[in-house]
């Protein structure tokens, strides 16, 4: 599976099958219409106007619209229309995470296509024989891609904790990294996309670090979503994304990051323009 493919595949989906979700006039995502169609049915406060689904006569404030919107979910969650709720509150933001109207559920937020943001952190090592790249194999039990490969440490980003804190938890409770190894990662960037999913778009940013490791170092999990750790020399790596779909799928645009900032992939690639833009994509301002 060519590089560029993996780039496509995160940025697949198809604007008729959805439509923006807008709240006191703004948009702040984007929901199937099937959803938007039995949100209307459901729930007096909502319809369908100028094609968009709004969430009309909602109460006033943050704390009464985190509330309401949680009310909402569980109920649709019992009726069978989403799938669970995970118990971390994402922003509902048209921009900035800074910048949330409201909380949403982790899980209920591609339902509303309410846009997400994460951290990833490539974990490698100098040797003598060049440059090696820390793998982990996540858990069969993990709902969302079970038994697949996955950066050292990543993670969602909650709201209300700052992205350091929130580091240092993930690499801790991911890879036994303590808080000075944390501390030396360096924010290098971000990948964003925008993908349809079984439980509706995601349009994600990644916040993406790289930590350079000392050759002793060896992660354990300490949170049970991580099976087995590797240590790759970073060709195997290329060539693992290069040639299968055995990594998370936004995994791959982390590693292809790493491998282009790295000079591990560059222009003389025939897909290096399409790639090295297609790991941005342009989610703008709702």
């Amino acid at each position: 599976m060519p590089f560029l493919d993996h780039i496509r595949a995160c940025n697949s989906w198809n604007p008729a099958d959805f439509m923006p979700f807008v709240v006191d006039g703004e948009r702040l995502g984007t929901v199937r219409i099937s959803l938007a169609s039995a949100l209307v049915r459901l729930r007096a406060e909502f319809c369908i106007r100028g094609d968009a689904l709004h969430w009309q006569f909602v109460p006033e404030g943050f704390a009464a619209r985190t509330e309401a919107l949680h009310a909402l979910c569980l109920e649709l969650a019992q009726q069978g229309l989403i799938s669970h709720l995970h118990g971390e509150q994402y922003a509902v933001t048209p921009g900035r995470r800074e910048d949330a109207r409201f909380l949403i559920d982790r899980a209920c937020a591609p339902y509303f296509g309410v846009r997400a943001f994460g951290q990833h952190l490539n974990g490698f090592v100098r040797r003598d024989d060049g440059l090696h790249l820390w793998i982990g194999r996540r858990s069969a039990n993990r709902r969302v891609a079970p038994n697949q490969l996955d950066q050292l440490v990543a993670g969602g980003l909650p709201w209300g904790v700052e992205l350091a804190a929130n580091l240092r938890k993930e690499c801790w409770e991911e890879a036994r990294l303590d808080a000075d190894l944390a501390a030396r990662a360096r924010p290098v960037g971000i990948v964003s996309y925008c993908r349809d999913s079984s439980r509706g778009l995601k349009p994600d940013v990644i916040y993406c670090y790289d930590l350079e490791l000392p050759p002793e170092f060896t992660p354990h999990c300490n949170d049970e979503e991580v099976q087995a750790f590797y240590c790759w020399p970073i060709a195997q790596v290329m060539a693992t994304v290069r040639d299968t779909t055995d990594f998370k799928l936004n995994c791959n645009l982390v590693i292809i990051d790493f491998l282009i900032r790295h000079g591990l992939l560059g222009p003389e690639h025939p897909d290096y323009p399409a790639i090295a833009q297609g790991l941005r994509t342009p989610l703008g301002t709702w």
